[in-house]
Protein backbone atom coordinates (compact mmCIF):
# COMPACT_ATOMS: atom_id res chain seq x y z
CA UNK A 1 0.00 0.00 0.00
CA UNK A 2 2.92 2.66 0.82
CA UNK A 3 4.74 1.76 -2.54
CA UNK A 4 1.23 2.12 -4.37
CA UNK A 5 0.77 5.35 -2.33
CA UNK A 6 4.33 6.71 -2.95
CA UNK A 7 3.88 5.69 -6.78
CA UNK A 8 1.22 8.06 -7.04
CA UNK A 9 3.01 10.74 -5.02
CA UNK A 10 5.78 10.77 -7.84
CA UNK A 11 2.66 10.53 -10.61
CA UNK A 12 1.63 13.45 -9.38
CA UNK A 13 4.48 15.04 -9.16
CA UNK A 14 5.61 14.00 -12.16
CA UNK A 15 1.74 15.42 -13.86
CA UNK A 16 2.37 18.75 -12.25
CA UNK A 17 5.41 19.73 -13.36
CA UNK A 18 4.74 18.77 -16.83
CA UNK A 19 1.78 20.73 -16.49
CA UNK A 20 3.53 23.35 -15.00
CA UNK A 21 6.32 23.12 -17.99
CA UNK A 22 3.24 23.19 -20.33
CA UNK A 23 1.76 26.46 -18.95
CA UNK A 24 5.13 28.13 -18.86
CA UNK A 25 5.45 27.39 -22.38
CA UNK A 26 2.50 28.26 -23.52
CA UNK A 27 1.39 31.22 -21.92
CA UNK A 28 5.33 32.65 -21.02
CA UNK A 29 5.35 35.74 -19.00
CA UNK A 30 5.33 38.72 -21.71
CA UNK A 31 5.49 42.27 -21.36
CA UNK A 32 4.32 43.81 -24.29
CA UNK A 33 5.46 46.94 -25.50
CA UNK A 34 3.32 50.36 -26.29
CA UNK A 35 4.31 49.63 -30.28
CA UNK A 36 6.18 46.74 -32.68
CA UNK A 37 6.95 47.01 -36.27
CA UNK A 38 7.77 44.83 -38.40
CA UNK A 39 11.21 44.50 -39.43
CA UNK A 40 13.09 44.71 -42.80
CA UNK A 41 10.13 43.86 -45.11
CA UNK A 42 11.02 42.28 -48.40
CA UNK A 43 11.27 44.51 -51.39
CA UNK A 44 8.74 42.87 -53.64
CA UNK A 45 9.11 44.92 -56.78
CA UNK A 46 10.86 48.05 -57.90
CA UNK A 47 8.09 50.49 -60.02
CA UNK A 48 9.84 51.88 -63.20
CA UNK A 49 9.13 55.65 -61.20
CA UNK A 50 11.82 53.70 -58.89
CA UNK A 51 8.95 53.48 -55.95
CA UNK A 52 9.42 50.77 -53.84
CA UNK A 53 7.29 48.46 -53.37
CA UNK A 54 7.38 46.16 -49.81
CA UNK A 55 5.91 42.63 -48.90
CA UNK A 56 5.01 44.48 -46.49
CA UNK A 57 1.09 44.46 -46.93
CA UNK A 58 0.29 42.44 -43.76
CA UNK A 59 -1.98 44.08 -41.49
CA UNK A 60 -5.80 44.05 -42.66
CA UNK A 61 -6.25 41.69 -39.96
CA UNK A 62 -4.68 40.46 -36.98
CA UNK A 63 -4.87 36.69 -35.35
CA UNK A 64 -3.19 35.69 -31.41
CA UNK A 65 -1.94 31.92 -31.23
CA UNK A 66 -3.21 30.78 -27.87
CA UNK A 67 -0.37 28.56 -27.46
CA UNK A 68 2.21 31.29 -28.00
CA UNK A 69 2.06 34.70 -26.79
CA UNK A 70 4.43 36.41 -28.63
CA UNK A 71 3.01 35.26 -32.02
CA UNK A 72 0.67 37.10 -34.00
CA UNK A 73 -1.23 36.36 -37.65
CA UNK A 74 -1.11 39.11 -39.64
CA UNK A 75 -3.26 39.40 -43.26
CA UNK A 76 -2.37 40.97 -46.39
CA UNK A 77 -5.19 41.86 -49.00
CA UNK A 78 -5.12 41.88 -52.57
CA UNK A 79 -2.10 43.11 -53.48
CA UNK A 80 -0.34 46.59 -54.27
CA UNK A 81 -2.84 48.41 -56.69
CA UNK A 82 -4.14 51.74 -58.18
CA UNK A 83 -6.07 53.40 -59.92
CA UNK A 84 -6.27 54.07 -63.90
CA UNK A 85 -7.68 56.43 -66.40
CA UNK A 86 -11.40 55.73 -64.58
CA UNK A 87 -12.09 55.00 -60.66
CA UNK A 88 -13.17 51.10 -62.30
CA UNK A 89 -10.34 50.22 -63.39
CA UNK A 90 -7.29 48.85 -61.58
CA UNK A 91 -3.88 48.77 -62.30
CA UNK A 92 -2.28 45.53 -60.16
CA UNK A 93 1.50 46.16 -59.90
CA UNK A 94 2.02 42.54 -59.28
CA UNK A 95 -0.74 40.77 -61.18
CA UNK A 96 0.36 36.99 -59.56
CA UNK A 97 0.32 38.54 -55.99
CA UNK A 98 -1.08 35.65 -53.92
CA UNK A 99 -3.02 36.77 -50.95
CA UNK A 100 -1.39 35.73 -47.75
CA UNK A 101 -1.07 35.43 -43.76
CA UNK A 102 2.52 36.32 -42.20
CA UNK A 103 3.93 34.24 -38.78
CA UNK A 104 5.59 37.20 -37.15
CA UNK A 105 6.59 36.83 -33.91
CA UNK A 106 7.57 39.14 -31.52
CA UNK A 107 11.18 39.36 -30.46
CA UNK A 108 13.09 42.74 -28.86
CA UNK A 109 10.37 44.90 -29.51
CA UNK A 110 10.01 44.30 -33.22
CA UNK A 111 7.71 41.83 -35.48
CA UNK A 112 9.82 39.57 -37.10
CA UNK A 113 8.40 37.61 -40.22
CA UNK A 114 8.81 33.65 -39.41
CA UNK A 115 6.54 32.13 -42.18
CA UNK A 116 4.91 33.04 -44.61
CA UNK A 117 1.10 30.90 -45.51
CA UNK A 118 -0.10 31.09 -49.14
CA UNK A 119 -3.73 31.27 -49.75
CA UNK A 120 -4.72 28.35 -51.97
CA UNK A 121 -7.83 26.71 -53.56
CA UNK A 122 -9.35 23.19 -52.54
CA UNK A 123 -6.85 21.98 -55.65
CA UNK A 124 -3.83 23.96 -54.14
CA UNK A 125 -3.67 26.68 -56.64
CA UNK A 126 -2.39 29.60 -55.19
CA UNK A 127 -5.46 32.04 -55.22
CA UNK A 128 -5.22 35.99 -56.15
CA UNK A 129 -6.47 39.34 -55.63
CA UNK A 130 -8.01 39.53 -59.06
CA UNK A 131 -11.71 40.83 -59.74
CA UNK A 132 -14.24 37.88 -59.03
CA UNK A 133 -16.27 37.21 -62.65
CA UNK A 134 -19.97 38.97 -63.19
CA UNK A 135 -22.55 37.50 -61.01
CA UNK A 136 -19.74 35.65 -58.69
CA UNK A 137 -18.61 38.73 -56.61
CA UNK A 138 -17.76 41.15 -59.20
CA UNK A 139 -16.82 44.67 -58.55
CA UNK A 140 -17.14 45.85 -61.91
CA UNK A 141 -13.51 46.75 -62.11
CA UNK A 142 -11.12 45.76 -64.64
CA UNK A 143 -7.68 45.10 -63.82
CA UNK A 144 -4.76 45.75 -66.04
CA UNK A 145 -1.36 45.03 -65.24
CA UNK A 146 1.76 47.70 -65.01
CA UNK A 147 1.73 47.43 -68.61
CA UNK A 148 -1.78 47.87 -69.75
CA UNK A 149 -2.87 44.38 -70.36
CA UNK A 150 -6.60 43.43 -69.17
CA UNK A 151 -6.15 40.36 -66.46
CA UNK A 152 -9.16 38.23 -66.80
CA UNK A 153 -11.14 38.35 -64.36
CA UNK A 154 -10.64 34.92 -61.78
CA UNK A 155 -12.79 32.99 -59.33
CA UNK A 156 -9.91 32.57 -57.24
CA UNK A 157 -10.00 36.21 -56.88
CA UNK A 158 -9.88 37.40 -53.19
CA UNK A 159 -9.73 40.41 -51.60
CA UNK A 160 -8.76 39.32 -48.02
CA UNK A 161 -9.86 41.49 -45.09
CA UNK A 162 -11.12 39.41 -42.31
CA UNK A 163 -8.67 36.64 -40.00
CA UNK A 164 -9.52 34.53 -37.20
CA UNK A 165 -7.77 31.47 -36.07
CA UNK A 166 -9.35 28.67 -35.42
CA UNK A 167 -8.75 26.10 -32.21
CA UNK A 168 -7.21 23.24 -34.77
CA UNK A 169 -5.15 25.57 -36.12
CA UNK A 170 -7.18 26.31 -39.75
CA UNK A 171 -7.89 30.30 -40.32
CA UNK A 172 -11.09 31.33 -41.42
CA UNK A 173 -11.18 34.48 -43.45
CA UNK A 174 -13.69 37.24 -44.82
CA UNK A 175 -12.78 39.28 -48.19
CA UNK A 176 -14.50 42.52 -49.56
CA UNK A 177 -15.22 40.65 -53.16
CA UNK A 178 -17.96 38.29 -52.95
CA UNK A 179 -18.45 38.34 -49.83
CA UNK A 180 -16.96 35.20 -49.30
CA UNK A 181 -16.10 33.39 -46.24
CA UNK A 182 -13.42 31.12 -46.69
CA UNK A 183 -11.72 28.05 -44.28
CA UNK A 184 -8.40 27.20 -45.11
CA UNK A 185 -6.28 24.63 -43.36
CA UNK A 186 -3.03 25.55 -41.35
CA UNK A 187 -1.08 25.81 -44.67
CA UNK A 188 -3.44 27.98 -46.48
CA UNK A 189 -5.66 25.28 -48.76
CA UNK A 190 -9.20 26.14 -49.10
CA UNK A 191 -11.01 23.49 -47.19
CA UNK A 192 -14.66 25.59 -47.95
CA UNK A 193 -15.55 28.77 -49.77
CA UNK A 194 -19.37 30.27 -48.80
CA UNK A 195 -20.59 33.09 -50.42
CA UNK A 196 -24.18 34.47 -51.71
CA UNK A 197 -23.96 32.90 -55.05
CA UNK A 198 -24.45 29.77 -54.67
CA UNK A 199 -20.92 28.49 -55.68
CA UNK A 200 -19.48 27.76 -52.55
CA UNK A 201 -18.19 24.25 -51.68
CA UNK A 202 -20.30 22.59 -49.50
CA UNK A 203 -23.58 23.67 -50.84
CA UNK A 204 -23.62 26.16 -47.91
CA UNK A 205 -24.17 29.77 -48.15
CA UNK A 206 -25.11 33.23 -46.46
CA UNK A 207 -27.90 35.38 -47.13
CA UNK A 208 -28.78 36.69 -50.96
CA UNK A 209 -28.97 40.35 -49.50
CA UNK A 210 -25.48 40.17 -48.88
CA UNK A 211 -24.92 40.40 -52.79
CA UNK A 212 -25.51 44.19 -52.85
CA UNK A 213 -22.40 45.04 -50.88
CA UNK A 214 -21.02 48.27 -52.88
CA UNK A 215 -18.27 46.96 -54.40
CA UNK A 216 -14.56 46.58 -52.37
CA UNK A 217 -16.89 47.42 -49.04
CA UNK A 218 -17.54 44.20 -48.38
CA UNK A 219 -17.22 42.15 -45.52
CA UNK A 220 -14.02 43.83 -44.04
CA UNK A 221 -14.23 42.25 -40.64
CA UNK A 222 -14.67 38.82 -39.12
CA UNK A 223 -14.41 37.30 -35.99
CA UNK A 224 -15.32 33.87 -33.93
CA UNK A 225 -16.88 33.74 -30.74
CA UNK A 226 -14.65 31.96 -28.06
CA UNK A 227 -16.67 28.23 -28.07
CA UNK A 228 -15.36 28.01 -31.61
CA UNK A 229 -18.97 27.72 -32.44
CA UNK A 230 -19.84 31.20 -34.45
CA UNK A 231 -18.28 33.87 -37.22
CA UNK A 232 -19.54 37.10 -37.12
CA UNK A 233 -19.04 39.36 -39.81
CA UNK A 234 -19.34 43.34 -40.32
CA UNK A 235 -19.79 44.65 -43.96
CA UNK A 236 -17.85 47.83 -44.14
CA UNK A 237 -20.08 50.11 -45.00
CA UNK A 238 -23.96 50.23 -45.86
CA UNK A 239 -24.88 48.01 -48.94
CA UNK A 240 -26.46 49.05 -52.27
CA UNK A 241 -29.91 48.46 -51.22
CA UNK A 242 -31.92 47.82 -53.05
CA UNK A 243 -29.45 50.39 -55.29
CA UNK A 244 -26.87 52.56 -54.47
CA UNK A 245 -30.00 55.71 -53.83
CA UNK A 246 -30.24 52.92 -50.92
CA UNK A 247 -27.42 52.98 -49.59
CA UNK A 248 -26.08 56.84 -50.03
CA UNK A 249 -26.06 58.71 -46.27
CA UNK A 250 -27.07 55.83 -44.72
CA UNK A 251 -25.13 54.45 -41.52
CA UNK A 252 -27.04 51.14 -41.44
CA UNK A 253 -24.48 48.07 -41.27
CA UNK A 254 -25.20 44.62 -41.49
CA UNK A 255 -23.77 42.12 -39.22
CA UNK A 256 -23.77 38.56 -39.64
CA UNK A 257 -23.84 35.50 -37.33
CA UNK A 258 -22.80 31.96 -39.46
CA UNK A 259 -23.08 28.98 -36.95
CA UNK A 260 -20.15 26.81 -38.15
CA UNK A 261 -21.97 23.54 -37.49
CA UNK A 262 -25.78 24.31 -38.92
CA UNK A 263 -24.97 27.52 -41.48
CA UNK A 264 -27.99 28.94 -39.20
CA UNK A 265 -27.54 32.92 -40.24
CA UNK A 266 -28.68 36.05 -38.37
CA UNK A 267 -28.57 39.36 -38.87
CA UNK A 268 -28.54 43.07 -36.90
CA UNK A 269 -28.00 45.95 -37.84
CA UNK A 270 -24.89 48.29 -36.54
CA UNK A 271 -24.99 51.91 -37.04
CA UNK A 272 -21.83 53.78 -38.16
CA UNK A 273 -21.01 57.13 -36.36
CA UNK A 274 -21.70 59.10 -39.61
CA UNK A 275 -22.42 58.80 -43.05
CA UNK A 276 -18.70 59.98 -43.69
CA UNK A 277 -16.08 57.94 -42.49
CA UNK A 278 -14.43 55.10 -44.32
CA UNK A 279 -16.29 52.61 -42.10
CA UNK A 280 -15.59 49.80 -39.95
CA UNK A 281 -12.62 47.68 -40.32
CA UNK A 282 -13.10 44.92 -37.96
CA UNK A 283 -15.05 42.91 -35.34
CA UNK A 284 -13.70 40.81 -32.39
CA UNK A 285 -15.18 38.88 -29.99
CA UNK A 286 -15.19 39.11 -26.55
CA UNK A 287 -18.09 36.60 -25.64
CA UNK A 288 -20.69 34.81 -27.52
CA UNK A 289 -22.77 38.36 -27.33
CA UNK A 290 -20.10 41.29 -26.53
CA UNK A 291 -18.19 42.14 -29.33
CA UNK A 292 -15.25 45.19 -30.28
CA UNK A 293 -15.11 47.25 -33.53
CA UNK A 294 -13.22 49.52 -35.05
CA UNK A 295 -14.59 52.33 -36.73
CA UNK A 296 -12.44 54.97 -38.55
CA UNK A 297 -12.21 57.60 -41.20
CA UNK A 298 -9.41 58.08 -43.90
CA UNK A 299 -7.18 60.22 -42.34
CA UNK A 300 -3.70 60.41 -40.91
CA UNK A 301 -2.71 60.92 -37.57
CA UNK A 302 -1.19 63.78 -36.60
CA UNK A 303 -0.61 65.23 -40.27
CA UNK A 304 -0.22 68.90 -40.68
CA UNK A 305 -3.41 69.66 -43.09
CA UNK A 306 -6.85 67.52 -43.26
CA UNK A 307 -5.68 64.77 -40.11
CA UNK A 308 -7.96 62.02 -38.79
CA UNK A 309 -10.45 62.87 -36.47
CA UNK A 310 -12.24 59.44 -35.88
CA UNK A 311 -10.74 56.26 -35.07
CA UNK A 312 -12.04 54.48 -32.69
CA UNK A 313 -12.89 51.05 -31.06
CA UNK A 314 -16.71 50.28 -29.83
CA UNK A 315 -17.38 47.86 -27.59
CA UNK A 316 -20.97 46.13 -28.64
CA UNK A 317 -23.99 44.08 -27.71
CA UNK A 318 -25.86 41.57 -29.79
CA UNK A 319 -28.29 39.94 -27.26
CA UNK A 320 -30.60 43.14 -27.33
CA UNK A 321 -31.03 43.63 -31.07
CA UNK A 322 -33.50 42.77 -33.47
CA UNK A 323 -32.74 40.08 -35.54
CA UNK A 324 -33.77 40.94 -39.08
CA UNK A 325 -32.92 38.20 -41.28
CA UNK A 326 -35.43 37.53 -44.04
CA UNK A 327 -36.73 33.66 -43.69
CA UNK A 328 -37.75 34.10 -47.54
CA UNK A 329 -34.24 34.66 -48.34
CA UNK A 330 -35.12 37.56 -50.81
CA UNK A 331 -32.51 39.59 -53.02
CA UNK A 332 -33.28 42.67 -50.98
CA UNK A 333 -33.34 41.20 -47.96
CA UNK A 334 -36.29 41.58 -45.10
CA UNK A 335 -38.76 44.86 -45.95
CA UNK A 336 -39.79 47.02 -43.25
CA UNK A 337 -42.38 49.31 -43.79
CA UNK A 338 -41.90 48.92 -47.55
CA UNK A 339 -37.88 49.71 -47.45
CA UNK A 340 -34.31 47.89 -46.87
CA UNK A 341 -33.27 48.70 -43.25
CA UNK A 342 -30.22 50.61 -45.46
CA UNK A 343 -33.20 52.58 -47.04
CA UNK A 344 -34.08 53.41 -43.32
CA UNK A 345 -31.13 55.50 -43.22
CA UNK A 346 -30.01 55.94 -39.29
CA UNK A 347 -31.81 55.58 -35.86
CA UNK A 348 -35.15 57.87 -36.24
CA UNK A 349 -35.75 55.48 -39.20
CA UNK A 350 -34.92 52.12 -37.81
CA UNK A 351 -37.37 53.42 -34.46
CA UNK A 352 -40.23 54.34 -36.50
CA UNK A 353 -40.23 50.42 -38.32
CA UNK A 354 -39.19 48.92 -34.90
CA UNK A 355 -35.94 47.68 -35.07
CA UNK A 356 -33.25 47.95 -32.08
CA UNK A 357 -29.63 48.28 -33.61
CA UNK A 358 -27.00 46.46 -31.53
CA UNK A 359 -25.90 48.85 -28.12
CA UNK A 360 -22.62 50.61 -28.66
CA UNK A 361 -19.98 52.39 -27.04
CA UNK A 362 -16.40 53.85 -26.64
CA UNK A 363 -13.98 51.74 -25.45
CA UNK A 364 -10.62 53.36 -26.79
CA UNK A 365 -10.29 56.82 -29.19
CA UNK A 366 -6.95 55.72 -30.91
CA UNK A 367 -6.38 59.03 -31.74
CA UNK A 368 -6.18 60.22 -27.99
CA UNK A 369 -5.62 57.19 -26.03
CA UNK A 370 -2.31 55.97 -27.20
CA UNK A 371 1.17 56.97 -25.60
CA UNK A 372 2.12 58.59 -28.29
CA UNK A 373 0.53 59.99 -31.95
CA UNK A 374 -1.01 57.26 -33.83
CA UNK A 375 0.04 58.13 -37.63
CA UNK A 376 -1.64 55.97 -39.59
CA UNK A 377 -4.66 56.36 -42.43
CA UNK A 378 -5.51 52.69 -41.48
CA UNK A 379 -6.45 50.78 -38.32
CA UNK A 380 -7.96 47.61 -39.48
CA UNK A 381 -6.87 44.84 -37.30
CA UNK A 382 -8.41 43.71 -33.52
CA UNK A 383 -7.07 41.45 -31.50
CA UNK A 384 -7.56 40.46 -27.71
CA UNK A 385 -4.67 39.61 -24.85
CA UNK A 386 -5.59 38.38 -21.73
CA UNK A 387 -9.39 40.03 -21.80
CA UNK A 388 -7.36 43.47 -21.35
CA UNK A 389 -4.78 44.04 -23.53
CA UNK A 390 -6.10 45.44 -27.26
CA UNK A 391 -3.67 44.59 -29.92
CA UNK A 392 -4.34 46.60 -33.26
CA UNK A 393 -2.71 46.03 -36.74
CA UNK A 394 -2.34 48.76 -39.32
CA UNK A 395 -2.65 47.92 -43.05
CA UNK A 396 0.70 49.76 -44.48
CA UNK A 397 -0.42 48.82 -48.28
CA UNK A 398 2.89 47.47 -49.30
CA UNK A 399 4.53 50.98 -48.57
CA UNK A 400 2.57 52.43 -51.42
CA UNK A 401 -0.11 54.78 -52.50
CA UNK A 402 -1.36 55.32 -56.28
CA UNK A 403 0.16 58.51 -57.73
CA UNK A 404 -0.23 60.56 -60.90
CA UNK A 405 -1.52 58.84 -64.12
CA UNK A 406 -1.66 55.09 -62.80
CA UNK A 407 1.84 54.95 -61.21
CA UNK A 408 2.48 54.80 -57.84
CA UNK A 409 4.19 56.58 -55.42
CA UNK A 410 5.92 56.39 -51.67
CA UNK A 411 3.41 56.33 -48.91
CA UNK A 412 4.93 58.71 -46.42
CA UNK A 413 3.36 59.05 -43.14
CA UNK A 414 2.54 62.95 -43.04
CA UNK A 415 4.01 62.59 -39.29
CA UNK A 416 6.89 60.35 -39.33
CA UNK A 417 8.14 61.39 -42.71
CA UNK A 418 8.85 57.63 -42.86
CA UNK A 419 7.65 54.89 -45.26
CA UNK A 420 4.38 53.31 -43.91
CA UNK A 421 5.29 49.99 -41.81
CA UNK A 422 3.42 47.19 -40.45
CA UNK A 423 3.05 47.88 -36.44
CA UNK A 424 1.13 46.39 -33.78
CA UNK A 425 -0.38 48.34 -31.02
CA UNK A 426 -0.32 47.39 -27.60
CA UNK A 427 -3.11 49.09 -25.35
CA UNK A 428 -4.11 48.35 -21.73
CA UNK A 429 -8.73 48.79 -22.12
CA UNK A 430 -11.34 47.93 -19.40
CA UNK A 431 -14.10 45.77 -20.48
Amino acid sequence: MKKTLLLSSVALAVLFTSCKKHNDRTEPQISYPDMAEASDPALLFEASNGVKVYNGGFGSAVATDPNAADIFYLLTDRGPNAEGATSDIKIFGKADFTPQIGKFRLKDGKLVLEQTITLKNAAGQPLNGLPNPVGLGSTNETAIDLTGKTLSPSIDGIDSEGLVRASDGSFWISDEYGPHILHVDMNGRTIERINPFGNGTGGRSIPAVFTKRKANRGMEGLAITPDGKTLVGIMQSPMSNPNAAGGANSVVLRILTFDIATAATKQYVYLMDNPSLTGVSEILAVNATTFLTLERDGGYGGAATSPATFKKVFKIDLSGATDISDPANGATGKLFTGKTVEELKDQTGLTAAGIIPVSKTVVLDLLKGLPAIYPHDKAEGLALINGNTLVISNDDDFGVIPGPNGTFAQKILPFTKSVDRNRLYFVKVKL
